[in-house]
């Protein structure tokens, strides 16, 4: 856990659920399992990999640090706080007692905004299916912590046991390095309630078209994840436009993208393209977007701006544009010369 962090996009991180398994293309180079292989002492990923071909992997084991839990009714001041940069809230090792007890400290601390990020879009859906269950359990654990004396903010305990899902200080969002796993995770964050959600997209490996999110049958056809108008071609027929939403409710959408490069032994490149693509389909649905960083590798026109003389070149990308290595300090997070820092309000 620590108040204050590199990532760009939040001001903390608190490390509850620590450990994961790999389970996507995005995961190959993830600094949290590499940690874990370099039995840093009182690293809370330290014994949690395993040797492989591939360097250390994930044994699929989680592991739950109590002290990490409670660290943010301690913290007064308002904080956006990243839950589990080295594991996965929702894996299928972490037991649903685990994601009560972390919800029940969001809940207690109103000051802050939480911001969860998953792989496992799918279980993340089906633990808020049962909202006034997973309501009274939350309750249970915010007891819990209270009758232990473990909660130095008991100001705001009943709003924490009576509040009902969404919290709205809670953000929740799917990371996606691809189209096809924009496909498969957006539809179940889209189904979930959450007052903000929103999307990694680092490492960035491929295009997305967040506009045409393709495995939305159960919501009646392709879906525009930054809008939440769908359209319908029947066949023979032109295109048919309507909004997904229940009971009046909101239309469910995504409020911010996040995009970034990977940096770090085997990084792969991520082509501009791809991330001016995210950034001009932001802009055109008035989405909030950030520009992480590039990675470590950065477009071969800023070459000279940067002033390398020798560099390594990779030119087989789409469209001809070449990219050199620098590394993720010299690269930066520039995107075409401007610094995107876009935020949910």
């Amino acid at each position: 856990m620590a108040d204050g962090t590199k990532i760009e996009w939040t001001d903390a991180t608190v490390n509850v659920v620590n450990g994961c398994t790999v389970c996507s293309p995005g995961c190959a180079n993830c600094y949290a399992m590499r940690a874990g292989g370099r039995s840093l002492p009182g690293h809370p990923c330290t014994g949690l990999t395993k040797p492989s071909n591939a360097g250390h992997v994930w044994t699929g084991e989680a592991r739950f640090n109590e002290r990490a839990l409670l660290q943010p009714l301690r913290w007064k001041r308002p904080r956006r706080i990243f839950w589990n940069a080295h594991g996965d809230l929702f894996h299928e090792n972490v037991p649903d007692d685990w994601i009560d007890r972390c919800f029940a400290v969001m809940a207690l601390t109103p000051q802050h905004q939480h911001q969860v990020l998953t792989k496992r879009s799918a279980r993340m859906r089906a633990y808020f299916s049962a909202p006034m269950l997973r309501q009274q359990m939350r309750g249970d654990h915010v007891r819990e912590i209270n009758r232990s004396g473990r909660n130095p903010n008991k100001g705001c305990t009943p709003d924490a046991m009576l509040a009902p899902y969404p919290l709205t200080n809670v953000w929740l969002g799917v990371s996606v390095e691809d189209q096809t796993r924009a496909d498969e995770r957006i539809p179940d964050l889209l189904a979930t309630p959450a007052a903000v959600r929103f999307l990694s997209c680092e490492p960035l490996l491929g295009p997305i078209n967040l506009k045409r999110i393709r495995n939305a049958a159960e919501l009646g056809g392709p879906l525009n994840a930054l809008t939440g108008y769908q359209s319908l071609t029947p066949a023979g027929g032109a295109g048919v436009g309507y909004y997904f939403a229940q009971d009046d409710e909101p239309v469910p959408q995504i409020n911010w993208v996040i995009v970034g490069g990977e940096s770090g032994t085997g990084a792969r490149p991520m082509h501009p393209d791809w991330a001016r693509s995210l950034r001009d389909q932001c802009a055109a649905a008035s989405v909030s977007f950030l520009f992480k960083q590039w990675g470590d590798w950065l477009p071969i026109g800023d070459r000279d701006k940067h002033g390398f003389n020798g560099f390594k070149f990779i030119d087989h990308l789409p469209q001809q544009e070449g990219m050199f290595r620098a590394g993720k300090r010299a690269a930066g997070r520039l995107l075409d010369g401007v610094q995107h820092d876009g935020m949910p309000s």
